[in-house]
């Protein structure tokens, strides 16, 4: 498979996800404003993709001598939900400021993503060593990353390493991400899959048919809470039930220290077309959030480059994201753990931690946190929607 961003010289070549599994197809991408549309329209999707090639989308705008806060903001805007579109802007922004060559800092990106996802890989192979059956959500691999990925690099250096892998993947309604992408490109390599409807995940993990869940992330917040594709709090809680641990593999730039918690995280919402989209759908209000917030008490460990963190995340996820150093690593990955003594290593037990609260809208026409055309509805308690919107009225970027 090409590589899913890449640098032509004048110009951003991504895969257009949009046409898989149909057709593999080359875009070019020549202008900051290509690349925001290609963001914008679902052609390149996933974190970590997004911030690479939105980091180079801040080099094309300064080569056609725009001002660098202009670009930096115009490209950050795209999609709120996903910190690394902001953490690889400001990086780009950072050396353009300080007199260093943007594009030198923006191929610097795509290389730290390939390794950290290496090393995400690696981690999580150790970590679900004799754990062979998998479940995952939406897609998180080469198409994602420009790496191996996060949760399907898990997948990949397990085949990789000849050990048995069999995935789960979810269909990921509405845009079926994971029937079109992850199923995609998992058969292309060789790893076996095999697609099932979200509604049925619930009972695959209640029926013994998985021995662990992992999921990618947006953002997480200081405490673990999880911004990910909706649908993701689903798959926790079932897991919580059903006493199968649940995985969390991001890159550390996905970590927001910023944030308490997942409440303030801002939540795209997308059009009610894509729900609706049946012939004879009756028109009515539709909410769409393209993401979920899964409580950090729900989550058994976060695989990242610098090993697996365990709860409490308010320790080790402040630990890791601030350890000098931490893009280079060592060889050998680890776990990242609560210092206090006998705590850190066991998974939480089925059914401890609090409830998760219902995270929907109460009522129309209240202001939103993320605006978007059409868009109405306040949030309801937890983490920021934008309101539902009517079939056919266009919604904010989701992932």
């Amino acid at each position: 498979m090409p590589p899913s961003v890449e640098w032509t010289g004048d110009a951003v070549r991504v895969i257009d996800q949009r046409r898989l599994p149909g057709a593999l197809v080359l875009r070019d991408l020549r202008t900051v404003e290509d690349v925001v549309e290609a963001i914008a329209t679902l052609a390149v999707r996933g974190a970590n993709v997004i911030g690479t090639t939105g980091a180079l989308g801040v080099v094309l705008g300064l080569r056609a001598g725009r001002p660098l806060d202009e670009v930096a903001t115009l490209v950050a805007r795209t999609r709120p939900t996903a910190v690394n579109l902001q953490v690889a802007v400001d990086a780009v922004a950072a050396a353009a400021r300080a007199g260093r060559d943007p594009l030198a800092a923006a191929l610097g990106l795509l290389e730290a993503d390939r390794e950290q996802c290496r090393r995400i890989g690696e981690a999580g192979r150790v970590e679900l060593a004799g754990r062979p059956r998998l479940l995952t959500h939406c897609n998180t691999g080469r198409l994602a990353t420009t790496g191996i990925g996060t949760a399907l690099g898990i997948v990949h250096a397990k085949a990789q390493a000849g050990e048995e892998v069999h995935v789960l993947a979810t269909e990921t309604r509405p845009l079926r991400q994971g029937a079109r992408l992850t199923a995609w490109e998992l058969h292309r390599s060789g790893v076996d899959v095999r697609v099932l409807p979200d509604g049925a995940a619930a009972a695959a993990l209640l029926g013994g048919l998985v021995d662990a869940v992992v999921v990618g992330a947006d953002r997480i917040a200081s405490n673990g809470d999880t911004a990910n594709k909706v649908g993701t709090l689903a798959l926790a809680l079932a897991a919580r039930h059903a006493g199968v641990p649940f995985y969390v593999a991001a890159t550390l730039n996905a970590v927001d220290l910023g944030l308490v918690d997942g409440a303030s995280i801002p939540i795209e919402t997308r059009a009610a077309a894509e729900v609706l989209d049946g012939p004879g759908d009756v028109d009515v209000p539709v909410w769409n959030p393209a993401f979920d917030v899964t409580p950090g008490d729900l989550v058994t460990g976060i695989v990242t480059e610098a090993g697996v963190l365990r709860p409490p995340f308010a320790v080790s996820l402040p630990s890791a994201v601030r350890a000098p150093g931490r893009q280079r690593g060592s060889d050998d990955p680890g776990d990242v753990r609560d210092p206090r003594p006998g705590r850190g290593r066991a998974p939480p037990r089925p059914g401890a931690g609090r409830r998760a609260e219902p995270r929907v809208p109460h009522r129309a026409g209240a202001r939103a946190h993320v605006r978007v055309a059409g868009a109405g509805g306040r949030p309801g308690r937890g983490a920021r929607h934008a309101g539902p919107g009517r079939r056919g009225v266009p919604g904010g970027p989701g992932r």
